[in-house]
C-alpha cells in the first residue's frame, strides 16, 4: 500500500491556521482527510473553533471529506489511524497535522523519518506555514518559533493582508524571503487557497527542482549578518574559484533563522564531499533546519540530489545532465545561526 501523503500546517498563534484548515475541509476537492492536532501543553483556544471539546471525533463533511481529528502523541496518533484504516473503521487518503502556534515544526517533521511504522505508512509531503501580515514582524522579532515555522516551510501563506499597508507587506515579504528563499509566498483571504498550493507539493521528495530567489542567488554586496559566528570574516572567493555564495539583502532585522546558498561549476569529489557533509551534520545538525541540493559530481553522468532535516539526510541519483545543460552544483541551507563562512570554505575544499 502506498504511503499516505501528509501535510504539516503550522504558523504562529492567531495566524489563521484553523481558518485555512476549515476552508480546506469544506472545499470540493475529493480528498478524505484525517486531521491530527499536534498539541503540546495547554489547550489552544483557536482549536475550539474546529475541535470543540471532544478528544477524538469523526466528521463527515458535505463535500465527502471524512475528517478524523485526534489529539496526543504524534506517533501514537498516526499508528492508531493506520490500525483504524486497516480495520475499515475509517478511510482517508491524506493527513493534515495542525501544530500549536508555539510549536517548532522540526520534531514533527522528523517523526516521519525516525519511526519505522510511521515511515512505512506515511510520507511527509510538505510543511505549510501561515503568517499573519499585521503581527508577523513583531512575532518574528520576539519568538524564534515563528522564525523556525517560516524556515521549515515548503509553502507560505500570508493572511490578513487587508490589515497591512503595501509597505508593510513588502517589508514582510522581503524578510520571509531572507529567512526562507525556497518557499513560494502567496496571500490568503479568510483561508481561501487553491488545494494544489497545499497538497502534493513534494517538498520532501528527492527531485532535481531546486528553485531559489534570483536575488538571493546573485552575488550581492556584503552586509552584516546574524549568520556570521566564530569570529570569522567574510570573503568573496567567486573570482578565484568559479563559484558563488549569496548574501542576503540588508534588512533592518537580522534573524537567528536565515538562509544562504552555494553554487559551483566545478565538480565535487565524492569521497571528500561525503566526509564533509557528515562532519557538518554531526557538528551543526540541530541548527540545520532544512537543506537541499543538486550536486555536480566528478565522472557522473547524472545529477545527485539530496536534502535533509537536522541530522537526517537522504540522497539519490537524479536525471542525467542534458547535453546542452550547464553542469553546476546548487545547495541551499536554512538554519539557526549557521556559520556560513565555515560551510562555504569547507565545500570549496571538496571541489575537484
Amino acid at each position: 500500500m502506498k504511503p499516505i501523503p501528509s501535510t504539516i500546517l503550522t504558523g504562529f498563534l492567531g495566524a489563521g491556521k484553523t481558518t485555512l484548515l476549515n476552508r480546506i475541509l469544506n472545499e470540493n476537492h475529493g480528498y478524505k482527510i484525517a486531521v491530527i492536532e499536534n498539541e503540546f501543553g495547554p489547550e489552544n483556544i483557536d482549536t475550539e473553533i474546529l475541535y470543540r471539546d471532544a478528544k477524538e471525533q469523526i466528521i463527515e463533511m458535505n463535500n465527502g471529506c471524512i475528517c478524523c481529528t485526534v489529539r496526543g502523541d504524534l506517533i501514537v496518533a498516526l499508528t492508531n489511524l493506520t490500525h483504524k484504516r486497516n480495520r475499515g473503521e475509517i478511510n482517508f487518503d491524506h493527513v493534515i497535522i495542525e501544530t500549536t502556534g508555539l510549536a517548532n515544526p522540526g520534531p514533527v517533521a522528523q517523526t516521519f523519518f525516525v519511526d519505522e511504522h510511521v515511515a512505512s505508512h506515511y510520507m511527509l509531503d510538505a510543511v505549510v506555514t501561515v503568517v499573519d501580515a499585521k503581527h508577523a514582524m513583531k512575532q518574528l522579532n520576539l519568538h524564534q518559533e515563528a522564525q523556525r515555522q517560516v524556515g521549515f516551510a515548503d509553502s507560505i501563506f500570508i493572511s490578513k493582508a487587508d490589515l497591512a499597508t503595501k509597505a508593510e507587506l513588502d517589508s514582510l515579504n522581503a524578510r520571509l524571503r531572507r529567512i526562507n528563499p525556497r518557499a513560494p509566498i502567496k496571500l490568503t483571504h479568510f483561508g481561501h487557497v487553491a488545494i494544489d498550493d497545499v497538497f502534493n507539493l513534494r517538498g520532501f521528495n528527492l527531485n532535481d527542482k531546486l528553485t531559489l530567489d534570483s536575488d538571493l542567488m546573485a552575488v550581492s554586496k556584503k552586509v552584516p549578518s546574524s549568520l556570521h559566528e566564530h569570529g570569522h570574516h567574510e570573503h568573496n572567493p567567486c573570482a578565484q574559484t568559479g563559484h558563488s555564495h549569496c548574501e542576503p539583502p540588508a534588512y533592518q532585522h537580522l534573524d537567528d533563522i536565515s538562509a544562504f546558498a552555494f553554487t559551483s561549476h566545478r565538480p565535487f569529489d565524492t569521497a571528500l564531499l561525503d566526509e564533509y557533509l557528515s562532519e557538518l551534520i554531526n557538528s551543526f545538525g540541530p541548527q540545520m533546519l532544512r537543506y537541499k541540493g543538486i550536486l555536480y559530481m566528478k565522472n557522473a553522468d547524472c545529477k545527485v540530489v539530496f536534502q535533509g532535516v537536522h541530522q537526517i539526510m537522504g540522497s539519490d541519483v537524479g536525471r542525467p545532465w542534458d547535453q546542452d545543460e550547464i553542469k553546476e552544483s546548487k545547495i541551499v541551507f536554512i538554519g539557526n545561526k549557521l556559520p556560513k563562512d565555515i560551510f562555504i570554505s569547507g565545500l570549496e575544499q571538496c571541489l575537484v
